[in-house]
């Protein structure tokens, strides 16, 4: 009889918590007893391995190219990327592999949030320091990975300041209009972000109109799917809102609307990341896009290996929260402000 997933993805950390007792006690590092605990300082050549979830979309092939700058600068450091997916089992595998190659440092974007512990356990039997970059995780105890991203809450509050906006210029009202709410409800990020963008929106605009909130996986095609049944289920609206905990929903949204022949004068969509949305601001089409919030994911993927390099060799302690910066951007503005369009 084959073993369930879970009981194989059970078994498969056992392994991983045992292969990095085992390279601990051959690894020669002082470290304590959390994760970058690590005060030893290490000279020489210098092994970084950026384990990423759904590595194939823009804003992570940024980060990993941001990474590679950083370390080209910083000398004598490489790079090594690995795309997750969506596949928490990979990333346990990725985790044992980059253990047992005793990597120096380790950054990770968790396909899933719930593995928390495992992956800290893994770096900390090891004594390899670990980021966690863009979605926050934490051991078993509660206690949070240092973390390099972006304060979800404000995010979403800039983009629903900006939504709100928009809205008041074109003189829409809650009478005709519905926000659509396209993000990952299981992740912690995005339900930040959901509530930054209704909390940014409401003060801008005094009142929110009716929110529809769509779960997806936070890919292009899953929203733009999902946006269609959407429709079908509300006719009549007039106005759409859009926004999503990422450009893939809010992008994919605006798509869905168009497509079924909403005007993209009565479209708002405010994206964030902006490396998608900017795309009919490069072709000059007129879209229901109508802003981001441009995240640069290459500013992550520095941050990243900079303070795990800081600590290898210089032996600082890894911050706690390393807060990238963010802008909103739009048609006007896009390329004067970096925005790489994908």
């Amino acid at each position: 009889m084959f073993p369930s997933p879970r009981r194989a993805a059970l078994a498969g950390l056992a392994l991983l918590v045992a292969a990095g007792a085992l390279t601990a006690c051959s690894s020669g590092k002082t470290t304590s007893a959390s994760t970058g605990g690590q005060q030893a300082t290490k000279s020489g050549p210098l092994t970084i391995a950026y384990l990423q979830k759904q590595g194939d979309q823009q804003y992570f092939v940024d980060e990993a190219a941001g990474a590679k700058a950083e370390a080209g600068k910083l000398g004598n450091v490489s790079i090594k990327v690995v795309d997750l997916g969506t596949d928490s089992n990979k990333a346990i595998s990725a985790m044992s592999t980059e253990v047992g190659q005793q990597v120096d440092g380790i950054a990770i974007v968790v396909p899933d949030q719930k593995i928390g512990p495992q992956v800290i356990d893994a770096a900390n039997g090891a004594k390899i320091p670990l980021v966690a970059s863009d979605d926050p995780i934490s051991s078993g105890s509660g206690s949070a990975a240092p973390f390099v991203g972006f304060d979800s809450v404000q995010m979403g509050t800039s983009v629903g300041q900006e939504a709100a906006k928009l809205y008041k210029q074109a003189g829409w009202t809650p009478a005709d209009t519905k926000v659509l709410a396209l993000y990952q409800q299981g992740l912690s990020d995005c339900q930040q972000r959901e509530q930054g963008e209704e909390a940014g929106f409401t003060t801008g605009a005094g009142s929110l109109p009716p929110v529809v909130k769509v779960g997806t996986d936070n890919s292009v095609v899953d929203a733009q799917n999902k946006t269609a049944a959407v429709l079908t289920a509300n006719p009549g609206v007039k106005h759409w809102v859009v926004w999503g905990c990422n450009d893939e929903n809010e992008t994919g949204g605006v798509t869905a609307l168009q497509n079924h022949q909403v005007s993209p004068d009565n479209i708002i969509g405010v994206g964030l990341g902006a490396y998608l949305t900017c795309k009919d601001w490069k072709a000059g089409t007129k879209s229901g896009n109508k802003a981001a919030l441009f995240i640069d994911g290459r500013s992550v993927g520095a941050s990243a290996v900079q303070v795990l390099v800081d600590q290898l060799r210089n032996g600082k302690t890894l911050p706690p929260k390393t807060i990238a910066s963010t802008a909103i951007v739009d048609s006007s503005n896009w390329q004067s402000a970096g925005v790489e369009c994908s």
